[in-house]
């Protein structure tokens, strides 16, 4: 009798040493509409850090793409007028690239492109992993106090009237 006591009190705290272990390992919960947006630091394309969390106090676009994605590149002249017709309304956008050829590849596809966008640089995916991406483009709209508002998955045309007239809006709120 003793000898089963003994192997149940044993099965017993290994059982409770996993479930202690299986509890600190679980993944953060994928942000929804709703949730603040997850923190992160990473460099733009002159070596700068970019801090998710120093931007509150502003409407955030946070942008997920890559040179490589088509309809990423679809999207970019929109976000590039957008961004132009954001300056000076307490707005930022904060484009966030998966290549894995880090800055020399976004710069080259700017150069070639025309088009530039403040890019920070997420070649692990470290990032958009946080985020719950499940593909590019994905882009966040994040209100002043870093609440994500919207979701969106695929191109989307930002440089439309009602959008910039949606993140003015979130921004005087």
């Amino acid at each position: 009798m003793r000898k089963i006591f003994r192997s149940f009190l044993v099965l017993l705290l290994f059982s409770s040493l996993f479930a202690m272990i299986c509890s600190c390992t679980k993944e953060a919960p994928i942000p929804r509409e709703g949730s603040i947006a997850p923190d992160f630091s990473l460099k733009d394309l002159s070596g700068e850090t970019v801090q998710l969390s120093d931007l509150r106090g502003t409407v955030v676009l946070l942008n997920f793409w890559a040179t490589w994605c088509p309809p990423c590149r679809e999207e970019v002249p929109s976000l590039s007028r957008l961004n132009a017709a954001l300056t000076g309304k307490g707005v930022r956008m904060v484009t966030v690239s998966i290549d894995n050829g880090g800055s020399n590849t976004v710069e080259s596809f700017f150069r070639m492109t025309g088009y530039r966008l403040p890019t920070v640089l997420d070649p692990g995916g470290t990032v958009g992993k946080m985020y719950g991406i499940t593909g590019v483009p994905e882009t966040f709209i994040l209100d002043r106090q870093g609440v994500i508002k919207k979701k969106v998955i695929g191109p989307f045309p930002w440089d439309d009237p009602s959008v910039i007239t949606y993140l003015s809006e979130l921004q005087n709120r």
